[in-house]
């Protein structure tokens, strides 16, 4: 058995994320890359159009937005509905797994969100230990 699989909490899974070769690792950087977070993490609260969740996820570009989202509906993450109007309209939603991963994901901004006070603090002091 290898260090990893030892590790694990759940050594069934058939997947192993530490490991090079496994999908799981691609997914796993399609979720908690910056954009993919933060698009998941404004998906959680409701269905999207394309604007509306580019305004949401302040900074981030056009094409960003599309390859995130793109990425995301690959992996089974978010849905896409394309509206038969003029003009077209497409609304993005979570999927039942998207929804699962966002609110894990929401836990973790939380947690930062709520410690940022440690953070600003601890970047404080080590920038002036190294000056």
């Amino acid at each position: 058995m290898s260090d990893t699989q030892e590790h694990r909490e759940e050594p069934d899974l058939p997947y192993d994320v530490f490991a090079k070769a496994c999908p799981s690792r691609c997914t796993l950087e399609n979720v908690t890359g910056r954009w993919g977070a933060l698009t998941l993490g404004a998906l959680h609260e409701g269905s999207l159009r394309f604007n509306e969740l580019r305004r949401r996820v302040d900074g981030v570009s056009e094409k960003m937005l599309s390859q995130t989202l793109h990425a995301l509906e690959r992996d089974g993450l978010v849905h896409r509905e394309a509206q038969p109007t003029n003009p077209p309209r497409v609304d993005y939603e979570l999927t039942p797994v998207g929804r699962e991963v966002a609110a894990r994901l929401l836990e973790l901004i939380h947690c930062v969100e709520g410690r940022m006070d440690d953070v600003l603090a601890a970047r404080t002091a080590y920038d002036a230990h190294r000056a």
